[in-house]
C-alpha cells in the first residue's frame, strides 16, 4: 500500500498474530531495515514482519536489505525470477510472489517461491490480473501443491472463511487497513473509504503516470475530480502530509471497501475478521 504503510501498521498487525507488512517502494536499504526493526519492536516477541517490492521499481540493494532484516520477502508486477528469489533465500527470508494468473502462479512455484499471493480482479490498488478471486484460487490451488495466500476484495469474516474453504491457507487485507489509526492517510481519503461501497471503485490507468499500461483500482470519484484538472492528477496516495487536492489523487480502494465502516485500530480489523472467519468456518461446517 505505498506510502501507507508505516512501522506501527505492520507492527500491531503483528502482534494480532498476523504478518505485517511493509512496502519498500522508493526505500533506501538502511531505511528498509529501520522500519523492519521499528514494526518488531512495535509487535512483540515471536512477531513476524514482511517487506513487499514492485519490480518494475525494484532497487537489489533494498532487496537483500529486507532479505536480511524480514520473515518474508514479496516481489509483485513482474514475472517470477528464479534469480530473486534465490537472492531472497539467500539472505534468509521467505520468498513470495503476488501473481494474477494460473500461468504466472506456476512460474512462481517453479522459480522457488516459498508461497504464492493469488491476486483477484477485486483488489484495491494496482491488479495483476483479470480473474475473479475464487476461481482465481480454485485453479491454482488445483495445480499447485504450495502455500496460498487469497488476496482481493476480502473485508469480512465471511470472505476471509469463503477464501479458505477455496483452498487459501491464509489472507492478505489491504483496503480495510487502510481505513485504520495506525496507516498514514489523509483523513479525506480515509472518509472516501468509509462513504464509499463496491460499486464505486473501478479498474482504470488514469492514474499511471510513471509506470504505463498499470491498472489499478481507484474509487471512481478521483477520476472524474482529476479529470477538471489533469495538473492536480497524482498517482500517489494522499497520506496526512498530501499537500495537493485530495480528491484528484489515487484514492486506491478494492471492492471490499464496503467493509470500511469506521476508521479504526488495526488490532480491532485483525480480530473482527478472525472472530467473523471462525464463525462463517463453523457455520459452513454445520451446514455440512
Amino acid at each position: 500500500m505505498g506510502a501507507i504503510t508505516t512501522p506501527a501498521l505492520a507492527g500491531s498487525v503483528a502482534a494480532e498474530g498476523g504478518l505485517g507488512m511493509i512496502a519498500a517502494a522508493g526505500l533506501s536499504p538502511d531505511d528498509v531495515v529501520a522500519r523492519v526493526r521499528a514494526g518488531l519492536d512495535i509487535a512483540g516477541d515471536g512477531a513476524r514482519i514482511g517487506v513487499n517490492f514492485l519490480m518494475p521499481f525494484l532497487d537489489q540493494d533494498a532487496l537483500d536489505a529486507a532479505s536480511q532484516s524480514a520473515a518474508v520477502v514479496e516481489c509483485f508486477y513482474g514475472d517470477p525470477d528464479p534469480a530473486i528469489v534465490q537472492r531472497i533465500h539467500h539472505g534468509g527470508a521467505i520468498s513470495a510472489w503476488q501473481i494474477g494468473s494460473p500461468d504466472e502462479a506456476r512460474a512462481a512455484a517453479d522459480a522457488g517461491c516459498d508461497v504464492i499471493v493469488v491476486q483477484g480482479r477485486e483488489a484495491g490498488g494496482h491488479v495483476r490480473g483479470t480473474a475473479a478471486l475464487l476461481p482465481l484460487l480454485g485453479e491454482v490451488r488445483a495445480a499447485l501443491d504450495v502455500p496460498l495466500v487469497a488476496a482481493g476484495g476480502i473485508g469480512s469474516g465471511a470472505a476471509v472463511a469463503a477464501a479458505l474453504l477455496a483452498g487459501a491457507d491464509g489472507v492478505r487485507i489491504g483496503t480495510r487497513l487502510v481505513a485504520t489509526a495506525e496507516a498514514d492517510v489523509h483523513a479525506d481519503y480515509a472518509a472516501a473509504l468509509v462513504a464509499a461501497c463496491a460499486d464505486d471503485t473501478i479498474v482504470t490507468e488514469t492514474f499511471s503516470l510513471g509506470w504505463p499500461t498499470a491498472p489499478h483500482r481507484v474509487l471512481r470519484h478521483c477520476i472524474d475530480a482529476s479529470a477538471l484538472d489533469p495538473t492536480a492528477r497524482s498517482p500517489l496516495p494522499p497520506t496526512r502530509g498530501f499537500r495537493g487536492d485530495v480528491a484528484a489523487a489515487a484514492l486506491y480502494a478494492g471492492r471490499s471497501v464496503e467493509h470500511v465502516t469506521a476508521v479504526v485500530p488495526a488490532a480491532q480489523v485483525v480480530r473482527d475478521l478472525v472472530r467473523g472467519a471462525e464463525v462463517a468456518l463453523r457455520d459452513a461446517t454445520a451446514d455440512r
